[in-house]
């Protein structure tokens, strides 16, 4: 549990330093998006090592048939993680769409594992994705951005969350986890 721990803090401190140190960040110019880069690639390795040796310790049981909650939540945060690059509709309209896919994936694992890892792992991550969309907004006024695909960008990001999902969904299966069940054990 250990790893996961720091993994989960280097996680947040990677992604803080920007918002609570921005001069000696600024300072640090492309060396510093480069060690930025390196420390989450690192906090990942630690979170995932982590989150796959963690002893099994339950904390509540998932009720029957949240996978299927789980599935649909995981669509909609896919979806969101693509807004940005795909700019579809939702672009101008919707700040920090990564962030917001990123609580919602948190919120999706959550229905399903009820763990104490899992507390850490998802819950951790949802409420710095929170953390991070506060700081942001402090730091920050937004100007909705003017241009974008509209439509186009909505049917490339959905093919692209469908896919996604497709990939993701053979990976857990190959770690000896079915996504489409409707209920895990």
């Amino acid at each position: 549990m250990i790893w996961l721990i720091l993994g989960l803090a280097l996680w947040v401190g990677a992604h803080f330093f920007k918002r609570v140190a921005p001069d000696v960040r600024a300072g640090m110019g492309d060396r510093g998006k480069l060690l930025v880069t390196g420390l989450l690639l690192l906090a990942v390795v630690l979170m995932v090592v982590g989150y796959r040796g963690a002893e099994w310790e339950p904390v509540y049981t998932p009720l029957p048939g949240m996978g299927h909650a789980n599935n649909t939540l995981m669509l909609v945060s896919l979806f969101l993680f693509g807004v940005g690059g795909t700019k579809g509709t939702l672009y101008p309209k919707m700040r920090h769409p990564m962030l917001w896919g990123a609580v919602i994936w948190a919120v999706a694992h959550l229905l399903v594992n009820g763990d104490q890892a899992s507390l850490v792992l998802f819950g951790g991550i949802g409420i710095w994705a929170l953390a991070e969309m506060v700081l942001i907004n402090r730091a920050e006024v937004w100007v909705a951005p003017s241009n974008g695909r509209g439509i186009k960008g909505d049917a490339m990001n959905l093919v692209g969350t469908v896919v996604l999902l497709g990939v993701i969904a053979m990976i857990h299966a190959w770690l000896g986890h079915p996504v489409f069940l409707g209920t895990y054990s």
